[in-house]
């Protein structure tokens, strides 16, 4: 197994005293120059690093930040991480990345990974499963640094990065209600969190703008975002089944979105001929789709940046933050074939 060499392997080595070799490591006036020569040397020919967690338990400080999300190949996490990095290695800080798959249980035994980790800070978006956020209320009382994005704690008076999702839901439904379709379901994840919630305001605002009649029937959700096999599949072939199906379909989270075309294709629906689509995602090839999808796009990238900025600033502040620190953006309507006119 290897082991790598510590400071007392160089010193019993050399025939030293580990302070010696210490502060001849750290370039120290009190150590002489053929001294500090032969401990260098020495700790380039095996290879010696310092060790990270004995540093972080003398800086109190391990230069690493703790990311909380629920899937790496989600498109829009992937391209979020992509701006977190950006920022967290050009200020000197390494990133740590876990995944929940959308579980609370293993959200909190990622959390306590991280904090065993002596991360600085972390930045959470939450899992599909998580109501109970006692864990991290204790660490905002401790004065944690941490940032929620995207998907956010509503009960906890912290830092947090989100877009307009009620805006972004709304503009969506209204385009298809000018494109001429009426009957129009909504496909959302878990209402336990809040972006679902708003998504679902900003739909549900859009058919009353046009006195349309909100339909419970045509609101379907997936309660483990659309990660459990089966779940979008099942939800989609419940909507069709209907007397009366929907002329088209929101989606309101990524991997729903983009399973919704292949899914509906199987199950021998034309797009949009038979059932129109305009969906939440940040898939870059959702312009290469069979038909070109119309999406709701979310500033991943920046989003991670503005996250991780704001989590470095807390870490580094001299003094305790108390306000916390709220940003909202824009998502971006991108309208393709996906979405054209209704023929009815």
């Amino acid at each position: 197994m290897f082991k790598p060499y510590t400071i007392k392997d160089i010193a019993k080595a050399l025939g030293l005293s580990t302070s010696t070799v210490s502060r001849a490591l750290n370039g120290s006036y009190e150590i002489g120059t053929e001294t500090k020569k032969l401990v260098l040397e020495y700790a380039e020919k095996v290879n010696y690093r310092p060790n990270p967690i004995a540093l972080s338990l003398k800086e109190q400080r391990s230069r690493s930040i703790g990311v909380v999300v629920c899937e790496v190949a989600n498109n829009y996490f992937s391209q979020a991480i992509n701006g977190i990095e950006s920022i967290a290695y050009s200020s000197g800080y390494h990133v740590i990345i876990t995944q929940t798959h959308e579980s609370a249980a293993r959200e909190a035994a990622n959390v306590q990974h991280l904090l065993s980790r002596h991360v600085d800070g972390l930045l959470i978006a939450l899992s599909a499963e998580t109501t109970d956020t006692s864990e991290f209320k204790f660490l905002h009382s401790k004065g944690f640094p941490m940032v929620f994005f995207d998907r956010i704690v509503e009960n906890i008076d912290t830092h947090k990065v989100t877009v307009d999702n009620f805006k972004g839901a709304f503009e969506a439904t209204e385009q298809l209600l000018n494109a001429g379709y009426t009957k129009i379901a909504n496909l959302a994840s878990t209402p336990n969190l809040l972006n679902t919630r708003e998504r679902f305001d900003g739909y549900k605002a859009a058919l009353l703008k046009h006195n349309i009649q909100i339909l419970p029937e045509y609101v379907k959700y997936c309660h483990h975002g659309g990660m459990v096999a089966g779940e979008v599949e099942n939800a989609l072939q419940e909507l069709m089944s209907l007397p009366d199906p929907p002329q088209a379909i929101i989606s309101t989270n990524d991997r729903l979105t983009t399973g919704c075309i292949p899914i509906l294709k199987k199950m021998g629906y034309r797009i949009p001929e038979d059932v129109a689509l305009t969906g939440f995602t940040n898939s870059e090839v959702a312009e290469s789709f069979a038909p070109p999808l119309t999406v709701i796009r979310q500033p991943a990238f920046t989003m991670g940046q503005m996250a991780t900025e704001m989590l470095i600033n807390v870490i580094e502040s001299k003094y305790p933050v108390y306000e916390a620190m709220s940003t909202q953006v824009d998502t971006e309507l991108i309208v393709r074939q996906s979405s054209m006119p209704a023929k009815i």
